[in-house]
């Protein structure tokens, strides 16, 4: 089952965000840099500013009782990429799935979700950045209909440098 997450889910959205992005990061930089990235994007403050946000979507995959991935759909920001500033345009901020449920279909399902969430909203563009080494998320992406523009966009992890593309979908 996939559900909205609301303001009483703070604690665990701040839980399953951590967890997922140090997963996926936590080799990628030095324990300084992803203790103050974790401390930026999932401090409560931020967390609840984010659920309260009528534009900012995140849903929750629930399994027996059991969140095993979440995803955020944002609507609140203009396309970063000049070339579909003119289109009405939704970006997939985070689609991640707890290391343990890896492989069994999860984040197919919260994709599915997303892709139907925008169009059924009238967007007719999806976009997403992804770092240049996540090969295993860029081709889910591109499983997924998404194209790479090729256009970089900086991610720094704390002093770290990363840069990730940004990935598109016309919906």
């Amino acid at each position: 089952m996939i559900r909205r997450a609301n303001v009483n889910d703070l604690t665990l959205l701040q839980e399953i965000g951590r967890n997922t992005f140090n997963d996926t990061f936590g080799n990628t930089c030095t324990k300084e840099d992803m203790k103050g990235v974790l401390e930026l994007y999932f401090n409560s403050a931020q967390v609840e500013l984010e659920l309260l946000d009528d534009n900012d979507n995140f849903f929750f995959f629930e399994e027996e009782e059991m969140v095993k991935g979440y995803m955020r759909i944002n609507a609140k920001h203009d396309c970063p990429l000049e070339a579909f500033q003119n289109k009405k345009a939704i970006e997939l901020v985070r689609l991640y799935v707890l290391k343990e449920f890896h492989g069994m279909g999860i984040a197919n399902k919260l994709m599915d979700f997303a892709i139907d969430f925008a169009r059924k909203n009238a967007f007719n563009m999806m976009y997403l950045s992804v770092w240049e080494y996540n090969f295993r998320a860029r081709g889910f992406y591109e499983k997924h209909g998404f194209l790479n523009s090729g256009i970089e966009n900086d991610f720094p992890l704390g002093s770290t440098p990363q840069t990730d593309y940004w990935f598109v979908k016309g919906l």
